[in-house]
């Protein structure tokens, strides 16, 4: 409890979009090794920080956390495995994706944010070898790219995101399909 109260305060003080939500499964994750590359370069791309239970004025790792906190107004993209329940809270909430599928329908979700959609960047590039590591060094740039919320690109992609976001709520709306 005391974790989400830190969480909820550190959201409270970002500036809206400027938080990047970083969600690895609780079922299936990624090796330790990849782990460790993926804070080293979120930690390096200036836009986030980490401590492991802990709060700082950057970034904060609890174990578990409702996914609803994506509707969050500072909560400016999603790094997440590609379940189907965390790409449909993702659209619901309308923030774009870093997607990082490892196995079942998380492949074919990926393609559908990244291609269909174009809510989302694909982290690791479906020719690279699954056993492959994504470095720091690329996970650096990739974020510091996404994160930024002037480029045309994250711009196309953040209005994209509204617009499925618009339509998925439509669909849970009283009479909505």
């Amino acid at each position: 409890m005391k974790l989400m109260k830190c969480l909820m305060n550190l959201l409270e003080t970002q500036p809206v979009g400027s938080v990047l939500y970083v969600s690895l499964g609780s079922f299936l994750s990624v090796s330790s090794a990849q782990m460790d590359e993926i804070i080293a370069g979120i930690r390096n791309s200036d836009t986030s920080g980490f401590k492991d239970g802990r709060a700082d004025d950057r970034g904060i790792v609890v174990p578990w956390c409702d996914q609803l906190r994506l509707c969050h107004a500072s909560v400016g993209g999603f790094w997440t495995l590609c379940g189907l329940n965390s790409t449909i809270e993702s659209l619901y909430a309308g923030v774009p994706m870093l997607t990082f599928p490892i196995f079942w329908d998380q492949v074919p979700n990926s393609k559908q944010i990244v291609q269909d959609w174009k809510t989302g960047w694909r982290v690791k590039k479906p020719e690279i070898a699954s056993e492959s590591l994504v470095t720091r060094d690329e996970i650096t740039e990739l974020v510091k790219m996404f994160m930024d919320l002037n480029s045309y690109e994250r711009k196309d992609m953040s209005k994209r995101a509204r617009e499925v976001q618009e339509i998925c709520r439509e669909a849970v709306a009283e009479n909505g399909c």
